[in-house]
């Protein structure tokens, strides 16, 4: 039986030896798909999202004590600022520059975007449709479509990025992914079945 993210959460403070590593797996794909789509372009791909990632998940690790409260959506929100303050001292290094200045006005744009970047996910969640699952009603919904765009393959999850996150009509997505645009409609009604069956089998689990 799957453990809920808020007992893992009161069991990480009980004894973080025994919770605190399944919790923080839990959000490895969320974290990683925010990454990928709000620094990569930012950086070129300069950078391995998952390397940031992993960066944020040994923070977290080391300043869980710090961490006040007991909710997914807490933990989310929490998991997002050390997100951006990660990407933006790794843009910074980029840019060239030491500026505090720069550091904090990156940190607050990231986390702007991570914020924004996690909602574009939870309202995916309609385009995905509903699903029965009670398992799916208790968690964010926000990391279950990040869980499942991972497990689409390429074309599926960029016809779903460039429709819902980047709001590109059709003939737009069309002429990124080099297709004609009645290929991209249908290909973009397989891409939401698939996507459905994704959240649901992820939801299950």
């Amino acid at each position: 039986m799957t453990t809920a993210p808020e007992q893992l959460i009161a069991l990480a403070k009980e004894d973080a030896d025994q919770g605190l590593g399944r919790l923080l797996d839990l959000y490895r794909g969320y974290l990683g798909l925010l990454a990928r789509m709000e620094v990569g372009p930012r950086l070129q791909r300069k950078v391995d999202p998952s390397d940031l990632v992993q960066e944020t998940l040994l923070d977290a690790h080391r300043q869980f004590p710090q961490f006040q409260g007991a909710t997914e959506a807490q933990f989310l929100a929490w998991l997002r600022r050390i997100l951006a303050g990660k990407a933006a001292n790794t843009v910074r290094h980029y840019l060239g520059t030491q500026s505090r200045n720069l550091q904090q006005e990156l940190e607050w744009d990231l986390s702007q975007s991570f914020d924004r970047a996690s909602q574009h996910l939870s309202q995916l969640a309609t385009a995905a449709g509903p699903s029965p699952s009670q398992h799916y009603l208790r968690r964010e919904q926000s990391v279950l479509i990040a869980d499942a765009l991972q497990r689409l393959p390429e074309d599926y999850r960029e016809v779903i990025v460039l429709r819902h996150w980047d709001d590109l009509t059709f003939p737009q997505i069309a002429e990124r992914m080099n297709r004609t645009v009645d290929s991209v409609e249908k290909l973009w009604v397989r891409a939401l079945a698939k996507l459905k069956q994704a959240v649901a089998m992820g939801a299950g689990t």
